[in-house]
């Protein structure tokens, strides 16, 4: 388990020795839990929230200073069934062609994609997941599913994000990612995440889910930046102010997360930057990384895991539950390389699990 001790702006990411599964731990489908406005005080002093932020806060510390290359690291077979698994989808994007029709956002033709992946979301996840752990697969398949946007509404946002983490969180609760995954997880299967709901939001013209404009951080995205300004810390060269510099982006943007994000941006959006992503570009001002990566933090604690609309969305099982953290417990993560015992007859078969997806998950 990781923990992030304290509120502060320092956080300091250490290593304990506590299990979060025990021997005989059942897995069972997630729910919505967050109901109304008030249930976000639990929320926010929950497991899954301690979890989840802490999860995102090793990893931000895992990349500081590295590049998406990684040159120097051999990547694990869990990363690469995790690539694999998503080269899939965004073939399937290939194979799904937008359709004509007189609107201009929201293509249909999301809905056909949206339903094979619901179709084929089960085997994707145990090609993933290791015949030993299969028994968590009809948990964790959720987190996967409503991560690459709303078939219903046709769109994508922090929440669906949002829901892409906590599978990759899962992943390391139940051991299949590992504590020298940490570092690749952002720079090789984010990265590649990355590139598949792009596609998305161009190829079916993905409405924004919840964006706040010109005045939000980006229309889509929030972690990239998160990650991604962790990774320029200290760079000899790319200083804050140089992120808008055309040179620099189109130079740099496959090694780093935020420059991949504005490159992107310059790509959907026409205008000056100034006007489309104001708060971006205030951000160019920003003395250094460190300030700019403390200060997102800050701002995705409060504008997506604080609210209501988002948080409304999110699934709460036995590996992200939904109940009062111990008050001493701090900001937490999974525990590395804790596995789970092979199944027992209490467990939710796979079956089971594949009658109870849903035919249209909502965000």
């Amino acid at each position: 388990m990781f923990q992030s001790k304290g509120p502060s702006n320092q956080q300091h990411v250490t290593r304990t020795a506590d299990l979060i599964l025990g021997e005989d731990h059942e897995f069972i489908v997630p729910v919505k839990c967050i109901r109304v406005p008030e249930d976000m005080k639990v929320w926010e002093k929950s497991e899954a929230y301690f979890e989840c932020l802490g999860f995102v806060l090793a990893l931000n510390e895992a990349v500081s200073g590295k590049a998406n290359s990684l040159k120097d690291v051999q990547l694990s077979p869990a990363i690469l069934n995790l690539l694999e698994m998503l080269e899939k989808l965004n073939k399937l994007i290939n194979d799904t062609p937008p359709v004509q029709q007189p609107q201009r956002y929201g293509n249909q033709a999301f809905r056909e994609w949206y339903q094979k992946l619901k179709d084929q979301a089960f085997d994707l996840v145990q090609s993933v997941v290791p015949e030993r752990l299969h028994r968590a697969v009809p948990e964790i398949l959720f987190y996967l599913l409503e991560g690459f946007g709303n078939s219903t509404r046709i769109d994508y946002g922090t929440g669906h994000e949002l829901s892409f983490v906590m599978f990759l969180c899962c992943l390391f609760k139940i051991g299949v990612l590992v504590d020298s995954d940490k570092a690749a997880v952002p720079c090789k299967v984010f990265a590649k995440y990355m590139d598949v709901v792009r596609k998305l939001q161009q190829a079916y013209r993905m409405e924004p889910a919840g964006s706040h404009g010109v005045w939000s951080l980006d229309d889509y995205q929030f972690i990239p930046f998160i990650w991604g300004s962790s990774q320029l810390i200290a760079h000899p060269r790319i200083e804050p102010p140089m992120f808008l510099d055309e040179n620099i982006i189109e130079m740099y943007h496959k090694d780093y997360l935020f420059l991949a994000c504005i490159k992107y941006i310059n790509q959907v959006k026409t205008g000056p930057f100034a006007e489309h992503s104001n708060q971006l570009w205030g951000i160019s001002g920003v003395a250094n990384w460190s300030k700019i990566n403390s200060g997102l933090i800050k701002m995705y604690k409060v504008e997506v895991l604080g609210k209501f609309p988002v948080a409304q969305h999110i699934l709460f099982g036995s590996l992200l539950p939904f109940k009062v953290a111990q008050s001493n417990t701090g900001i937490r993560k999974p525990r590395i390389n804790l596995v789970p015992h092979p199944p027992s007859s209490s467990t939710v078969s796979e079956e089971e699990s594949v009658d109870q997806i849903p035919r249209n998950v909502v965000i």
